[in-house]
């Protein structure tokens, strides 16, 4: 039978097989039908000349080995294969380790990422960091791709590591993060940090509170057991996995029964960009913080005492906090440094003026912070030096005075001045705000209401605060 007449036979069918499936169905069933007609066999007619009706005619039939259709997709497949695998840093992971889990076998991408400045980003990735790679069916790096949770400015980093041809380059680009709000509630059980931990809350943001709430609530000295807060904060992510807390934006801590409350608002065309305010839109800046130290104790008051060095009844001009060595030491208010240097009995002292009046001395630090230079502008807060034991002192503290008029007044009780409460314009626009976190912090009190407890003074240690 010619090949004419086997295509008319099976033309019925080859008809059907192309107007009654789907697409795919049709190309490989046409393709299988075409290979099937081949594969009977391929005939071929020698021609012969017009004039020629003598010479014989010969068929000549050879089988012809086709791939099938399935095997040239699969060999296409095959030559542009990626696989794409994700791991987590492991404590102590060395580079080879990281790449051998990912599925790398490219001694070249190895060399290039221990060589390269950028690309030895990745063998300082924390613990817990997920990393990506894409790599080709032999293991060849195309793609490496992780988070820098602190790049070269200070903002989280994409780090990406790419192979062009036989080169690699390495690169930092900006983290597209989605922002989050997250609440949560604690109770002081025995310290800050401990009520924030069991709270599944980031020690950044606990260090937030202290900061939010310093002027007012004391934590070294001022925390009882029992005491609660809730707190609305940023979270920053990517790709469904946690980056960094951001600010608190609100907050609530209710102290031995009073309760404190902040909430974030930035105030156009304020020089600072914003800042915490009560509910009632009073700035919650003061002056001057209530203590130079995040944590510690009172070891001797504003009061007469008999000196441990002179051993003679005398007036305590100041009060002492008693700290472990190089607990850094933060200056309670903006100012200029006066004087910072050695004088008898206050071993190395930096005094700071502030404005019109007020002053404050801090004495028998161990050493300054290297910004500490007399004429030098100091913000609240500002670390200006740390914790010793230098002049007349018998063991390590902070001796801190407070002068008005360069007269000493107790620190702990003196009236300092607040900032200008919000007004006008502003104050509206506080207040949206202000609604908008006391609704959500009604929603976190009605899931989560603190334990009653006995009210207990706590006291600290140098770095943290336990019970008394």
């Amino acid at each position: 039978m010619s090949l004419k007449d086997k295509f008319m036979n099976f033309r019925p069918s080859f008809i059907k097989l192309l107007t009654g499936s789907s697409r795919k169905t049709r190309i490989v069933s046409a393709a299988s039908l075409l290979l099937t007609l081949c594969a009977v066999g391929a005939s071929g007619v020698v021609p012969m000349p017009m004039d020629s009706a003598d010479i014989p005619v010969r068929a000549i039939s050879e089988e012809l080995e086709l791939p099938s259709l399935s095997q040239q997709i699969a060999q296409l497949e095959a030559q542009n294969q990626l696989y794409v695998a994700e791991e987590k840093m492991r404590a102590g992971d060395t580079l080879a380790a990281l790449l051998t889990r990912l599925g790398v076998d490219d001694d070249s991408a190895a060399g290039f990422i221990k060589s390269d400045s950028t690309a030895r980003g990745v063998l300082r990735l924390k613990a817990g960091t997920t990393v990506q790679a894409q790599t080709s069916n032999d293991g060849e790096l195309q793609l490496l791709r992780a988070t820098i949770s602190d790049g070269r400015d200070g903002a989280p980093k994409n780090l990406l590591i790419r192979r062009d041809g036989d080169k690699f380059s390495a690169s930092e680009e900006p983290v597209a993060l989605e922002r989050r709000v997250e609440m949560h509630a604690g109770v002081i059980r025995s310290s800050l940090f401990a009520a924030t931990d069991a709270a599944e809350i980031p020690d950044s943001v606990a260090s937030q509170i202290i900061e939010m709430f310093s002027t007012n609530i004391n934590f070294a000295s001022d925390l009882h057991r029992g005491d609660h807060f809730n707190v609305a904060y940023e979270t920053f992510w990517q790709n469904g996995q946690f980056v960094r807390a951001g600010r608190i934006l609100a907050g609530e801590f209710v102290n031995a029964g009073k309760p404190y409350q902040a909430v974030w608002f930035d105030e156009p065309g304020s020089a600072q960009g914003g800042g915490y305010y009560g509910f009632d839109g009073k700035s919650l800046k003061k002056a001057f913080l209530k203590s130079p130290l995040v944590f510690t104790r009172i070891s001797s008051g504003f009061s007469m005492r008999v000196h441990p060095i002179l051993g003679k009844w005398k007036q305590h001009t100041g009060v002492d906090f008693a700290a472990a060595t190089g607990t850094a030491i933060h200056a309670t208010a903006d100012g200029v440094i006066d004087f910072a240097g050695v004088e008898s009995g206050y071993g190395n002292v930096v005094i700071v003026k502030h404005d019109g009046k007020y002053s404050t001395v801090y004495a028998h630090m161990s050493r300054f912070a290297p910004s500490s230079r007399k004429g030098s502008k100091v913000s609240q807060g500002d670390v200006i030096g740390f914790v010793g034991m230098t002049g007349w002192a018998t063991g390590p503290h902070l001796h801190y005075e407070f002068r008005i008029n360069n007269q000493p007044r107790d620190p702990l009780s003196v009236v300092v001045p607040t900032a200008q409460p919000l007004a006008g314009a502003n104050l509206q626009r506080f207040r949206t705000v202000a609604a908008d976190m006391t609704h959500r912090f009604a929603l976190l009190q009605a899931t989560a209401t603190p334990a009653a407890a006995p009210s207990v003074k706590l006291a600290a240690l140098p770095g943290k605060s336990t019970l008394q």
